[in-house]
C-alpha cells in the first residue's frame, strides 16, 4: 500500500486572502488553534501565512510608529513548495527533512489548493505504514525533485 498526501491531507483548511487584515487573520490563527495555512485569491494559491511570519508585526511595529502593511499579503510567504494529491509519503517526509516548513499545500493540475500536509500528518502516514513496511529506505537517497 503507497501512502500519498491524499491519504494524508486535511481538507477542513483555514484559509486568507491576500487583502485581508493581518490582525483578523491572527485571532483566526488563535480561535483555530492553527499554525498557518494557504493564502487564495482567484481560486488559486498565491502565499502561505504562517505565526512565524505574523511575527513580522512585532519587529515592524518596533522599527515604525505602525506596520507598513496591515494585510496578510504583506507578511504572507509567496514562494511555497505544493505538492499533489499522488506526492507518496517518501517524497513529503524528505521535503520536510530539506525545509524548515511545518505545512505544504496539496494543490491539483488546476492550482487549486485541495488540502494541505503537515509534519504531524506524516508521522501519522509512518504509524500507519509501519504495519505494511518494516522500514523505510534512509532519505538522503532520495533524488525525485517534486513540482514546486
Amino acid at each position: 500500500m503507497d501512502i500519498t498526501a491524499r491519504d494524508l491531507m486535511a481538507t477542513n483548511l483555514l484559509t486568507f486572502t491576500p487583502d485581508q487584515d493581518i490582525h483578523d487573520a491572527i485571532d483566526q490563527l488563535l480561535s483555530r488553534r492553527v499554525s498557518g495555512g494557504p493564502v487564495i485569491e482567484n481560486g488559486r494559491l498565491v502565499g502561505i501565512l504562517s505565526e512565524k511570519d505574523c511575527l513580522n508585526l512585532v519587529v515592524q511595529s518596533a522599527a515604525h510608529q505602525h506596520p507598513v502593511g496591515r494585510t496578510v499579503g504583506s507578511f504572507m510567504r509567496s514562494e511555497v513548495v505544493t505538492i499533489t494529491p499522488d506526492t507518496d509519503l517518501l517524497t513529503i517526509g524528505a521535503l520536510f527533512l530539506r525545509n524548515a516548513f511545518r505545512r505544504m499545500p496539496v494543490v491539483n493540475d488546476r492550482g487549486q489548493v485541495v488540502g494541505q500536509v503537515s509534519r504531524r500528518d506524516v508521522l501519522r502516514g509512518i504509524q500507519k505504514a509501519k504495519t505494511v513496511t518494516p522500514s523505510f529506505p534512509d532519505h538522503r537517497s532520495y533524488r525525485g525533485r517534486p513540482r514546486a
